[in-house]
């Protein structure tokens, strides 16, 4: 599979929000605002990213060739829980408001499934390291976009006549549904 394939496969076909349906407590927490949306877009982009370039070599040189592939998933989620240590304390010293908008959130991204789902995948998948690097960069980049559709459609719902009955969460998840059968369409692009 080629690199554009794959980017184009973990962007749009199989996006990982509206098409996996992981992730999807910062999707509704996080996409309040295009400015939030962004920044935890920024944040799990460079944890995913990150994330993949430590675990990739971690599987592929030490747990694999030892015979401690059972150890995976505890070795992923600690890389991961690492890292977003990492960007909750340069979050903390060089974007505050950033920080502060997050809360509980940027805590999250440890436990988000999305990141996890690409370390996984890309070795169940079988890829090479440059792959892995795009696939990660990919599935993030759809967390982005899938985020920022959201919030640019939460703040036209905000001024909508919505029934009282479909107010707040409900509509919310109507719309999620939405977008996810809008992103059917990109099923047949790549072959």
């Amino acid at each position: 599979m080629t690199l554009f394939k794959i980017f184009i496969s973990a962007f749009l076909i199989n996006n990982v929000i509206l098409m996996r349906f992981l992730a999807l407590c910062p999707f509704i927490g996080m996409s309040t605002d295009e400015d939030k949306s962004i920044g935890m877009g920024l944040a799990v982009t460079f944890v995913t990213v990150l994330a993949t370039c430590v675990t990739w070599p971690i599987y592929t040189f030490i747990l694999e060739p030892l015979g401690l592939v059972f150890l995976q998933l505890l070795v992923f989620i600690l890389v991961i829980a690492a890292l977003v240590q990492l960007v909750e304390f340069y979050l903390k010293k060089s974007a505050p408001a950033l920080y502060s908008a997050m809360g509980i959130y940027l805590a999250l991204i440890t436990t988000n499934c999305a990141i996890l789902a690409v370390t996984l995948d890309v070795i169940s998948n079988g890829y090479t390291f440059v792959e892995s690097l795009v696939f990660a960069v990919g599935v993030a980049l759809g967390f982005l976009l899938s985020l920022l559709l959201l919030a640019g459609i939460r703040k036209r719902i905000r001024t909508s006549p919505i029934p009282s009955f479909l107010k707040g969460p409900p509509i919310l998840f109507v719309t999620a549904c939405l977008l996810s059968m809008a992103f059917t369409g990109f099923s047949g692009l790549v072959k």
